[in-house]
């Protein structure tokens, strides 16, 4: 191989279409923009224009809010875990947290935490750190005779003072 024989893929680089150049380009007088209004001007656009009538989506109450405070955790299920282990991607030995769940490609990422549910059960001996986990996770974990650490702080009662 040779320095001039050196080339794109055939079809990587595309020119783009000079629009408003006459006739025989076939993009030529309205640009491919149809007919003349509102549509085919620049900048404006009819998006829930209903006529003058009040649109729907402002017809509609609002409703609900986004907490910003919310933890979106990551959830993986006892049938996945027992799965990884078969596969010898997790070793059961050593402790199962978010950061050896992504690094085996169990999980991608482990966003605010990881959350274990009780889907399937498991049959290797594991002990579990994560943010949280379904009661009848921890019961199935505990069964087969793991332990589970919850990392997340637990929530307190409203009677109880702080």
């Amino acid at each position: 191989m040779k320095l001039s024989d050196i080339a794109d893929n055939a079809g990587s680089r595309k020119k783009r279409m000079r629009v408003g150049r006459g006739i025989g380009s076939g993009k030529g007088k309205t640009s491919g923009r149809g007919g003349k209004g509102q549509t085919a001007r620049t900048g404006v656009r009819i998006k829930g224009f209903e006529g003058g009538q009040m649109p729907l989506h402002r017809r509609l109450p609002k409703r609900g809010f986004n907490n910003v405070f919310a933890l979106e955790f990551v959830e993986i299920n006892l049938d996945r875990l027992q799965q990884a282990i078969d596969a010898k991607q997790l070793d059961a030995s050593a402790t199962i947290n978010a950061e050896t769940l992504v690094k085996s490609r169990v999980l991608r990422r482990a966003k605010d935490g990881v959350r274990l549910l009780g889907r399937g059960e498991i049959k290797a001996k594991v002990n579990i750190e994560v943010h949280g986990a379904s009661k009848s996770a921890v019961a199935a974990v505990e069964k087969a005779g793991g332990s589970v650490k919850i990392l997340a702080p637990a929530k307190q009662e409203d009677g109880e003072a702080a």
